[in-house]
């Protein structure tokens, strides 16, 4: 009998030539379990994903009472659906806009594209800035303002009239002009390697947009949802877009993204032409279930302010010789080991050990800590122990 992992090898488009290849048998809270049965703590979380743990029984819960109502119905924007408005009007009680307006897709890339062509469509403008090593999706959009020109070389020719400056560099901010749409941007950098903002460098990059009447977009697909201490990690940085993006951990575990903006801004979609932005599954109500559950656990458990606390714990277990710096913001962090020949011989090692970890697209010399929310102190302790163990061996 041909094996699972020899079909999935022939008939699973692959990403890479060395995929892990980890046969997953099922998966619950903080866990993932092979065939064999062992277990492995997920430092992963789906890329920041599965928030509320994997499995997590409401929102299973709430999955099957939507499955025996209705799935999917018709294109999104034409029918009135409860579980579309009521996630709608959390957001809106979450978010700093009045009224806030949410357009529902599938996938990061979608709410990318989707903001990029909303301030296109408001500004009337054309030029879309960006930072070098920001990731925002592999669609022809977001390919053309991602910000690693490895991943573009073999897709060009991309979207015209794109510019990426340096994140925290201030002098950068003078190619922000009055043809600018808008600037997209990761308020913390995720595949770069968790890079933070410094020297208030998100609000000068806010105060130039207002100078010149640029909207700023806020790429929170992997910073939202609680990941960093708060709903979203604008609230901390203490800038407030004028769109944000939002996906990965905002789906509860299901394929949903959205990008949200003030009505007035989104109102502009709605017509010259009509229907000029449309999708057939944005929104499906079981994913817009799930994500409303997985807010609501987040909510009333206060994992998002936990994760400031679990993330703190962390760092101050994280003590290595070949630790060269441990960075982040709550539960979203990267682990410095300062070249990649020894990362690659600690991923392969650690997996052996029992953690499923994983490096970062633009950062092959750190590896990332993005557990579920749900990770308790004692939890961490033992992924601390299991990690420094593998540096021990190496």
């Amino acid at each position: 009998m041909i094996s699972l992992r020899t079909l999935f090898l022939k008939n699973v488009a692959q990403t890479s030539p060395a995929p892990l290849l980890l046969e997953i048998k099922k998966a619950k809270g903080i866990y993932l379990y092979g065939l064999d049965g062992k277990k492995y703590i997920d430092l992963i979380a789906g890329v920041s994903v599965s928030n509320v743990g994997h499995r997590n029984v409401r929102v299973l819960n709430a999955i099957r009472k939507q499955l025996a109502k209705y799935m999917h119905t018709h294109v999104y924007g034409e029918l009135v659906m409860y579980p579309q408005v009521k996630l709608a009007q959390l957001l809106d009680n979450l978010l700093p806009y009045s009224p806030a307006s949410v357009y529902y897709v599938n996938s990061g890339a979608e709410a990318i594209e989707g903001a990029i062509k909303l301030a296109k469509k408001y500004t009337g403008r054309t030029e879309i800035i960006s930072f070098k090593n920001a990731y925002h999706g592999s669609t022809h959009g977001a390919l053309s303002i991602q910000g690693a020109e490895t991943y573009k070389t073999a897709f060009r020719p991309l979207l015209p009239d794109t510019r990426q400056i340096e994140f925290n560099n201030e002098n950068d901010l003078q190619h922000i002009t009055s043809r600018t749409a808008c600037v997209v941007v990761e308020p913390i950098q995720g595949e770069a390697g968790i890079i933070l903002p410094k020297n208030d460098f998100l609000q000068k990059l806010r105060k130039k947009c207002d100078e010149v009447g640029t909207l700023l977009v806020f790429d929170e697909i992997q910073t939202g949802i609680g990941r960093t201490g708060t709903m979203f990690a604008f609230e901390q940085l203490g800038v407030v877009p004028d769109i944000i993006t939002l996906a990965k951990a905002f789906g509860g575990g299901m394929p949903l993204g959205a990008f949200v903006a003030p009505k007035h801004i989104m109102d502009s979609l709605k017509d010259n032409p009509a229907l000029g932005h449309i999708t057939t599954f944005g929104g499906h109500p079981v994913s817009c279930v799930a994500s409303y559950e997985s807010l609501k656990i987040i909510l009333e458990k206060e994992l998002h302010t936990q994760a400031i606390k679990k993330g703190n714990l962390y760092k101050e277990l994280l003590h290595h010789p070949l630790i060269k710096e441990v960075r982040g913001l709550g539960l979203f962090i990267a682990v410095e080991l300062g070249e990649s020949e020894l990362l690659f011989k600690f991923m392969e090692k650690v997996m052996q050990n029992g953690i499923l970890t994983d490096w970062f697209l633009f950062n092959d010399h750190s590896f990332r800590i993005t557990p579920p929310l749900t990770i308790t102190e004692d939890e961490i302790k033992i992924s601390v122990k299991k990690i420094i163990k593998t540096l021990n061996e190496l």
